[in-house]
């Protein structure tokens, strides 16, 4: 077939391949394949902490260097078509002489590494809306990304095949796949935490419980009442939460002990007593003016 070439494939240009590689993909979107490509706007690959983290954690290791140079470049052209990021597995199609097929396994984090993660970082992140943005702190970002023992794979962790016919360990589509998931990872950060089998909601469980919670209750004296939390900040306080104002006994006036009481038999001699001699005084002043008048 290639003898007129002498032994070599004919020359086809980056644009046929093009051509030839998107009627591929469009008669697998037809059958219902979600393809979604990978698009690199610019050189910077990855832009957020997730994606950066990512790609530094591929260009780290020596089993790597020297076939990672290749991929960045068809990253960039846009030759991964497809890319796929499921529990510990990324399947992609990447575009070269042919469309070729590119699988990517990737290893589980193992329960004691992924509670040794947890236990160290609890306390340290607030909500999984930041944890997603990356906005976590400097102690935070060393223990996720720690070589071997974070979140980030191992070569050891990470086994790949291609459809191409280059027998190196590792060809340039495999490598332009490893960075495609970085770019993925600028746009979905929560796809890390699914290909390596743990739930990120697990890390926001343990922060909360980074603080032990005290069994015993606060003294006597140092609790404000809800009167005192009304008056301190001005405050009105619902009905249910006020504090039942204490029940004081009234005590009864000196009229109103008069009232209730009655009289006994020596008060009403006293006062008939008291009476008569009014009348007696009376009667002398009377007869008194007429005598002085006669």
């Amino acid at each position: 077939m290639w003898n007129d070439w002498y032994g070599f494939r004919p020359y086809v240009s980056v644009a046929e391949r093009r051509a030839k590689a998107a009627r591929q993909m469009q008669k697998l979107r037809k059958k219902g394949h979600p393809v979604a490509p990978v698009v690199i706007e610019g050189r910077a690959i990855a832009r957020t902490f997730w994606g950066k983290a990512w790609c530094d954690n591929l260009e780290r290791y020596s089993d790597f260097e020297n076939r990672l140079p290749r991929g960045r470049a068809y990253v960039r052209n846009g030759s991964v078509l497809d890319l796929q990021i499921a529990a510990g597995d990324v399947q992609a199609f990447v575009s070269g002489t042919n469309l070729y097929k590119v699988a990517v396994k990737v290893g589980a984090v193992p329960k004691a590494r992924w509670t040794s993660i947890c236990t160290d970082c609890a306390g340290a992140i607030d909500s999984l809306v930041e944890l997603l943005q990356g906005h976590l702190s400097k102690g935070v970002m060393e223990r996720i990304c720690r070589q071997k023992t974070g979140l980030f794979p191992a070569p050891a962790e990470i086994r790949f095949s291609c459809s191409c016919p280059d027998w190196a360990l590792m060809c340039k589509h495999v490598a332009a796949v490893l960075y495609g998931v970085g770019a993925r990872l600028d746009e979905r950060p929560e796809l890390l935490f699914k290909l390596r089998n743990v739930d990120e909601k697990k890390l926001i469980a343990k922060a909360a419980t980074g603080l032990p919670l005290s069994r015993k209750g606060p003294k006597d004296g140092r609790v404000l009442p809800a009167r005192g939390l009304s008056e301190l900040f001005g405050l009105e306080m619902a009905a249910s939460q006020a504090e039942p104002a204490p029940a004081t006994a009234r005590t009864p006036t000196k009229a109103a002990k008069s009232r209730g009481r009655r009289p006994s038999s020596g008060t009403k001699r006293r006062a008939s007593k008291a009476g008569a001699r009014a009348k007696a005084g009376r009667r002398k002043k009377g007869k008194r003016r007429v005598a002085r008048r006669g």
